[in-house]
């Protein structure tokens, strides 16, 4: 048995002499009154060996020192720890007899007592009177040592949380943000909505989807990879600013800067284009920067980016001619493939890439001066896309048109990924622009790459609270990728 399943059987019979003896181990509820970091704050000031008010408090004990008539712990809640101390003669006998007796790091205890400052200036509160309120029946890892990995981190994002607090200031600033860009777009007049996840048919960008049966009604469905046709109907039916913040999912390579399942920000203005888009991006980004940090700086994994407005304007084909290829001689798939491998690296200082080949963009309206290009453009941070925009196309016979080709490039594509990341044709959606669609412009803005940017964070999984992990068992593992393999032969 190892020490592990030791822990286990001992805490288990802890439980069982527990219920015997009339004690609970799993409460009810617990009257807390007050939060750790709020004692911290009220009490910043007071003197060692002084007293304050009664107070109760609840949360995780991390650690237990015992020194016999005297026993110190450190007790954690959401906001932050305070030291619990039990004395002899101070705290009664029997609430002693029962600390020692069942109480281990990681149970979760309630405690009544007086808030006051040790001799040595440790803020704590002298226990009266304790509860245990949940028996945990397995140890933390060690502090320094148990959860380093960062694979099992992730995968088990509740023991990271309990071991490194510190890292829930980063989804906290995650939730501020997200805040922060529904109070900024609210402002501007814009409506929030909600758009399908499952959905029957897939589109709004070139990826390939997830799929899976709806049995009530024998149907194939795919999980969204993007809001936009949806969003568009909305600006059909009237609305004239709509945005959404949701979850899209695309069965897609996982790095640094993808995961599966990620949050975008997607928005749409009528009578706008992609040169309102710039600035309403620039000062998105801008005043949400301001209210993070006070000014446009960053630092970022060691290097200093600086979002002052405004942002650098690039055409592609223009920094595509500065790799000494012929823009003229190239297909659209090729100049994007020199741009990403050769220039897109490049773009560590926010830089709008503007301007893109119409074959590259199926939904987007083309360019005033050049009918061989679209007016779209994206934004580069530190090498990586942060956020796309069009001046969407609102023609619908121009779009019924790009949407057939796509639909040829489906048929002709010899590999499964190019087949399904092609444009499928949405008739509805094809059929609602033929009521009219006002001139429009349109943004999407990854979330989880703005959140990494924001707080410093090297990878996406750093900034998901459950990114996706592989199967821990192998065997799982090769279960889905012989499905997998059974799919594409099914397709």
């Amino acid at each position: 048995m190892g020490r592990e399943a030791e822990i286990v059987s001992e805490r288990l019979k802890k439980i069982e002499e527990m219920k015997k003896k009339g004690i609970n181990p799993y409460a009810y509820r617990f009257e807390k009154k007050d939060f750790c970091a709020n004692l911290q704050k009220e009490y910043k000031k007071l003197e060692n060996e002084k007293f304050g008010k009664k107070t109760s408090v609840a949360g995780r004990i991390m650690s237990i020192r015992d020194l016999g008539k005297l026993i110190f712990a450190v007790l954690q809640d959401s906001t932050g720890t305070i030291q619990i101390v039990l004395q002899e003669k101070k705290t009664p006998e029997k609430q002693i007899e029962l600390f020692k007796k069942f109480v281990d790091s990681g149970d979760f205890i309630g405690v009544n007592g007086k808030v006051y400052r040790t001799k040595r200036g440790e803020l704590s509160v002298l226990a009266e009177d304790i509860e245990i309120l949940t028996k945990s029946l397995k140890p933390l890892p060690e502090k320094f040592h148990g959860l380093q990995d960062k694979e099992e981190r992730y995968r088990k994002r509740y023991l990271d949380l309990i071991m490194n607090p510190e890292i829930k200031e980063t989804f906290e600033k995650r939730e501020k943000i997200i805040d922060y860009i529904r109070e900024f777009l609210k402002k501007r007049g814009f409506n929030e909505v909600e758009t399908p996840t499952l959905q029957s048919l897939y589109g709004g960008a070139e990826a390939r989807p997830f799929m899976t049966n709806l049995y009530s009604l024998n149907m194939k469905i795919y999980l969204s990879i993007s809001p936009e046709l949806y969003l568009k109907r909305l600006i059909v039916g009237g609305y004239e600013r709509v945005f959404t913040i949701c979850k899209n999912f695309r069965n897609e390579g996982i790095d640094k800067l993808h995961n599966p399942e990620f949050t975008m920000l997607e928005l749409y203005q009528s009578y706008a284009d992609y040169k309102d888009m710039m600035e309403l991006t620039e000062n998105l980004i801008l005043s949400l920067l301001k209210e993070l940090h006070g000014k446009t700086k960053i630092e970022y994994q060691g290097k200093e980016i600086d979002f002052k407005a405004p942002f650098k304007r690039i055409k592609m084909l223009d920094v595509v001619k500065k790799t000494g290829a012929n823009p003229e001689k190239l297909d659209a798939e090729k100049i994007n493939e020199i741009f990403e491998e050769k220039i897109q690296p490049t773009l560590i200082q926010p830089t709008f890439v503007i301007d893109y080949p119409v074959e590259l963009c199926p939904l987007t309206k083309e360019h005033r001066k050049d009918k061989k290009l679209v007016e779209r453009f994206e934004l580069f941070v530190n090498g990586a896309e942060l956020a796309n925009a069009y001046t969407e196309l609102n023609d619908p016979v121009e779009q019924e048109k790009r949407l057939k080709k796509q639909a040829e490039n489906r048929k002709k594509a010899k590999d499964y990924d190019a087949h399904f990341e092609a444009n499928i044709i949405d008739k509805d959606f094809v059929e609602s622009i033929s009521y009219g669609m006002p001139p429009l412009g349109g943004i999407g803005v990854g979330i989880d790459r703005l959140v990494m940017l924001f707080t410093n964070q090297h990878s996406i999984r750093d900034v998901i609270l459950f990114p996706f992990m592989k199967p821990e068992n192998s065997e799982e593992g090769q279960n889905g990728l012989d499905k997998q393999k059974q799919d594409k032969g099914n397709n």
